[in-house]
């Protein structure tokens, strides 16, 4: 089992939590036509739904909320949030917005034609949506051992620099308006990224003049793995390592509701003067000033604070090991998770758990109703609800290589003894699944349609 530290903190404040009754359960997720983004907060036991901005904000940043400036223009927040962006970050101008996916509208709403190609490791929902929204097709070029999720390597998010090389020289620059990485790489488990692969990402960008863009928002759990995994890296912080990173990329987009530890708010960040202008016109049009960008001078305050406290060692340290932890119990009782643990999440393959149910009947998605039915448990489907799409040629849906549920642990929310519950209804889900049942589409929407999708069991 793998050594766990306490937590870097002690609990100032509580939430209750309650668990229904399983008639209650069944009633919740019959009445959310069995999507459990459609349950109440009440509803629910353990929230695993989403790491975003979910999480519980430090007395520092508590503190600092009293002294967010509101005025409209010019804010001191914003100085202040400017000052930390800057020194972790390093580009030359900033604009805050309120969480990642609307920087990254605007992003492609400047860059984006359509018909163009965006290649990165792997998109995850709201950055594919968004370039879908454009008319431009997304592009995943990950490496193939991200596919096997028995596989123990250490950076299984970099990206395949010879499937990148062959794209580009396939479609031709004239159609990569822009290419992307994401660190750590959510949509293929949670895996970060090298710094050897940032490198020569960023070298095969700059050779063709593709202007590359991180997405950041859990860069700092991406900086720790190379810290801990990657050769020359053992002595550096993750400041310097995340400088570093950042000093490779021409910009860079950002929900700080995932390292930025609040509640809400994000940023994209560039060197490009003329983008900059274009993008502060596109969030004037649609977020607010630049110096607000559709959040409270509270919030812009609490990302500054967050942005730091999220990449202290300690608490790096407390949140690798408590997801650790939680891999242990699962495997323990004989869970399929891909291998190694990831750092803000955990994710379990539901195609290996429930082999009966096919791709078109959605296996991990069945599985995480039966976590709710069992334990009250939320978790999230990262599988072929969420990830399925039509081929733009033939018309025919095209299923992730992956059938996945994810366990997104909110940072310093839960203590061990949920972890322990958690590992506990995995158990008794598990030893009833030949009973599971798969699920068909009632009402889908075009993009992103696992957040408003109505399922109904097959019986």
């Amino acid at each position: 089992m793998a050594h766990h530290l306490p937590e870097p903190f002690r609990i100032k404040m509580v939430e209750p939590i309650k668990l229904l009754n399983r008639d209650a359960r069944e009633a919740a997720i019959k009445r959310a036509n069995y999507n459990l983004f459609n349950l109440r907060a009440e509803e629910i036991f353990i929230d695993l739904l989403s790491d975003s901005g979910t999480n519980a904000m430090s007395q520092k940043q508590w503190a600092s909320m009293f002294e967010g400036d509101e005025t409209y223009a010019g804010s001191r927040s914003y100085f202040r949030l400017a000052e930390v962006i800057k020194d972790i970050f390093g580009f030359s101008y900033f604009l805050p917005t309120h969480q990642g996916r609307a920087a990254e509208n605007i992003l492609f709403t400047c860059l984006v034609q359509a018909g163009q190609y965006v290649p990165s490791n792997n998109h995850f929902d709201t950055t594919f949506g968004n370039i879908c929204a454009r008319g431009g097709h997304p592009v995943n070029l990950v490496i193939d051992e991200a596919h096997n999720p028995t596989l123990n390597h250490p950076f299984k998010g970099n990206m395949d620099i010879q499937k990148l090389y062959d794209f580009i020289t396939k479609v031709g620059v004239d159609q990569i308006p822009l290419g992307m990485i994401t660190v750590t790489n959510n949509a293929g488990g949670g895996q970060p990224v090298s710094m050897e692969n940032l490198r020569s990402v960023s070298k095969m960008y700059r050779e063709f003049g593709i202007p590359f863009f991180i997405d950041a928002c859990r860069y700092a759990e991406n900086a720790y793995f190379i810290k801990l995994r990657e050769p020359g890296y053992a002595d550096k912080s993750p400041l310097e390592i995340s400088r570093e990173m950042f000093a490779l990329a021409d910009g860079i987009t950002m929900s700080a509701k995932k390292d930025g530890i609040v509640n809400i708010g994000g940023f994209m960040a560039m060197n490009d003067e003329t983008l900059y202008e274009q993008a502060r016109n596109e969030l004037i049009l649609r977020e607010g000033f630049p110096t607000y960008g559709g959040l409270a001078g509270r919030d812009l305050d609490a990302m500054a604070v967050g942005l730091r406290e999220g990449l202290q060692e300690e608490y790096l340290r407390y949140r690798l090991g408590q997801t650790a932890y939680l891999a242990d119990r699962l495997r323990e009782v004989g869970i399929p998770i891909i291998e190694p643990p990831g750092a803000h999440a955990l994710y379990v393959n539901a195609g290996s758990l429930l082999p009966h149910i096919s791709k078109e009947q959605f296996p991990g998605h069945a599985l995480t109703v039966e976590l709710y039915l069992e334990g009250g448990i939320r978790t999230a489907e990262l599988g072929s609800l969420a990830f399925s799409y039509p081929d733009p040629e033939t018309g025919k849906m095209v299923h992730p290589k992956l059938e996945l549920v994810r366990l997104a642990l909110p940072r310093r929310v839960y203590t061990q003894s949920h972890l322990d519950y958690i590992a506990e209804i995995f158990s008794k889900t598990v030893a009833r699944r030949s009973e599971i049942s798969g699920y068909l589409l009632t009402y889908s929407a075009k993009l992103l349609r696992y957040f408003t999708a109505q399922l109904e069991p097959i019986k």
